[in-house]
This record gives C-alpha cells, sequence and structure tokens, in this order.
C-alpha cells in the first residue's frame, strides 16, 4: 500500500502512534486558539524542526508543503482584502501549522499503527452500532489516495505538458474521471470482502 510513511528509527519514528496522535489533536485544537502571529511563527518553526529530528529529506518536506504553501497563501491574501493583515497572517500560519504537523504525524507513523489508533478510539462507538473496523478502513484509503491522486495528477500534466496543454479544465476533468474510476473499483472490491 502507497502511504507518505518514511522508514526511520528517529525518536519521532519510535514514539507510540497514540502520542503522536493526541498531541496532534491537542496541539491542533490549541493552534485555533492563539492570536499572537509570532507564537504560530515559533509553533511552525518547532514543527519544522520535527521534520529535521525525524530525518525527512528537504526535498521530501518541500513536496508535502508546496501546495498548501500556495494554498495558505491564497486564502490568506483573500483575508487580507476582505479582513485585516494580522487575521491574514493568523490564518496563513494556522494553516501551515495544521497541515505541516499533519504530514509529519503520517511519515512518521505507519498506516497499519494509525488504523489501529483509530479503531482502538472508536471501539466505545460500538454499543451505539458503529463499526470501528469500518472507521479504520475509511481513514486507510484516505491515507492511501492521497500519494494515489498526487501520483494520478502528475501523471496527467505529464501527458498534457507533452502535448502543450496548458488548460485547468482540461487537467481536472481526465483527474475527476480517474478518481470516481478508482473510487468504483475499490468499492467493488470492498463489497466482494462483504465490507
Amino acid at each position: 500500500m502507497l502511504s507518505l510513511y518514511i522508514q526511520g528509527a528517529s525518536l519521532l519514528h519510535r514514539c507510540p502512534a497514540w502520542v503522536k496522535m493526541l498531541v496532534l489533536c491537542v496541539g491542533g485544537t490549541a493552534v485555533m486558539f492563539v492570536t499572537s502571529p509570532l507564537a504560530l511563527g515559533i509553533t511552525l518553526l518547532l514543527v519544522l524542526c520535527g521534520y529535521g529530528l525525524a530525518r525527512v529529506p528537504l526535498a521530501q518536506v518541500w513536496r508535502m508543503t508546496r501546495g498548501v504553501l500556495i494554498f495558505a497563501l491564497l486564502v490568506s491574501g483573500l483575508q487580507w482584502i476582505f479582513a485585516s493583515a494580522v487575521l491574514a497572517v493568523l490564518v496563513g500560519l494556522r494553516i501551515l501549522v495544521l497541515v505541516c504537523a499533519a504530514n509529519l504525524l503520517t511519515c512518521t507513523t505507519t498506516t497499519t499503527d494509525l488504523v489501529s489508533v483509530v479503531e482502538k478510539v472508536a471501539s466505545p462507538l460500538a454499543r451505539f452500532g458503529v463499526n470501528p473496523e469500518r472507521i479504520g478502513i475509511a481513514v486507510s484509503l484516505t491515507l492511501r489516495f492521497i500519494p494515489v491522486l498526487a501520483e494520478q495528477g502528475a501523471k496527467i500534466r505529464e501527458a498534457q505538458a507533452a502535448r502543450g496543454v496548458h488548460s485547468r479544465t482540461a487537467y481536472l476533468v481526465p483527474l475527476l474521471v480517474r478518481t470516481l474510476r478508482m473510487a468504483d473499483s475499490v468499492g467493488e472490491a470492498l463489497e466482494v470482502r462483504g465490507v
């Protein structure tokens, strides 16, 4: 299965998955209440230091963050226009902190460990008829399809660049069609297995 996990033996790799998920949840919630750009900037630097501690290659960090950086700049620009400069900086930094921290979690934790923690957390919901294994499968499929969709998008861009096509519509339509086909095939496979 494809995942964002990068094999390693760092302190972050050895840390239990539930601890990392708890820190991400608590820290992600706390970030939403921080109103100081300086504090958010320091938090972002700490998250980026986590990549260094985990020995994630800089090229990999850049590949994971360049898309969210563009998104954060776009959202910040809109906040700057419609609200204020301070709010624009806060929103942009919050987006970067949250996404970079989530990426760090998936880089240092195997999909199996993540799914196992999600299933354990969801197990009390079994009393109400919720199947924890289904929630685990949903998380697993979501994590699996992130790199698969990125790979499909890169293939479409390469094919279109070879043909000299640079239209966003011409990019989105094939990506949507491929995504729907993959979802159909995964759905059929799950149905055959009785999930």
